[in-house]
């Protein structure tokens, strides 16, 4: 079935629905997304460096989390399908996803949760069965599904640990340290049609705010990430205040935008598309 039957399908509505797409602007597939954004450095890999470049790179193409924040700051799963804590929430049980795979092919199980958190300082993380695995918390923690969400607890391949290899919408073609990731929609991703719709995303450093104001004023790029309302005043149109995101007209953007972080929760590219 191909996309405008998709989209037309009452199914496809629900789905969409979940994602804060309303069903009176349906997602167009196609074209690749340039996002310039700070805080890239030369020494990032894709297993160091927390700026807002590798962010990006990471939970908002790359790889995934076990949980995800929607739009309207619901939580939802990701990787893992469901959870259960113990009565005093210091035991967790996470049900996982059967149908993931990486994008060398191989199947995501239990084993890669516990690979990823080798660091985990708050308590242990154990597989139990091949796709569930229980946190065991040195001390309650109501919170910790939402916080599974955050960006510093992305999944990674056990066997390629430190790899740009993930289960994320789009594959690495390139990456280049402190200058540009250029990565390919995944076909058959077990999200369906129901996120991330270009063709291809690509993210390049450009750390002064002004340069990337102007870039994107240009259409050299489609987004960018800026942080004063000064460096807006050539697009003032295009600038979400919430956010500290700006972004072109040719983009189209759900009715629900994530506020927490900038771009959409670090998610753009798999929650906007080209009108």
């Amino acid at each position: 079935m191909d996309r405008r039957a998709l989209f037309a399908s009452a199914a496809a509505a629900t789905l969409l629905a979940a994602t804060g797409v309303s069903a009176a602007g349906f997602p167009k597939s196609g074209g690749r997304l340039r996002m310039a954004l700070s805080g890239a450095d030369r020494s990032d890999t894709w297993g160091c460096g927390d700026g807002l470049f590798m962010q990006v790179a990471r939970q908002g193409l790359v790889f995934d989390t076990l949980t995800e924040i929607s739009a309207d700051g619901t939580l939802r799963g990701e990787l893992a399908t469901s959870w259960t804590p113990s009565e005093d929430a210091r035991v967790w049980h996470f049900d996982l996803r059967r149908d993931a795979t990486f994008h060398d092919g191989t199947l995501f199980t239990a084993a890669d949760v516990v690979a990823s958190a080798a660091g985990f300082a708050e308590g242990s993380v154990q597989a139990i069965g091949s796709h569930q695995v229980m946190f065991t918390l040195h001390t309650p923690d109501a919170a910790l599904p939402m916080r599974l969400a955050d960006p510093a607890f992305y999944i990674s391949a056990a066997h390629a640990m430190g790899s740009g290899i993930g289960t994320g919408l789009y594959r690495v073609k390139h990456f280049a340290p402190g200058q540009q990731v250029l990565t390919k929609r995944v076909v058959d991703h077990y999200k369906g049609e129901t996120a991330g719709w270009f063709d291809e995303v690509e993210l390049v450093s450009i750390p002064a705010a002004s340069v990337r104001a102007q870039a994107l004023a240009e259409g050299l790029i489609d987004a960018a990430d800026l942080k004063s309302v000064e460096n807006t005043d050539v697009i003032p149109t295009l600038y979400r205040h919430d956010t500290d995101t700006a972004f072109s007209t040719d983009l189209a953007l759900p009715k629900q935008v994530g506020t927490a972080r900038p771009l959409d929760n670090l998610r753009a590219a798999e929650r906007w598309w080209f009108a």
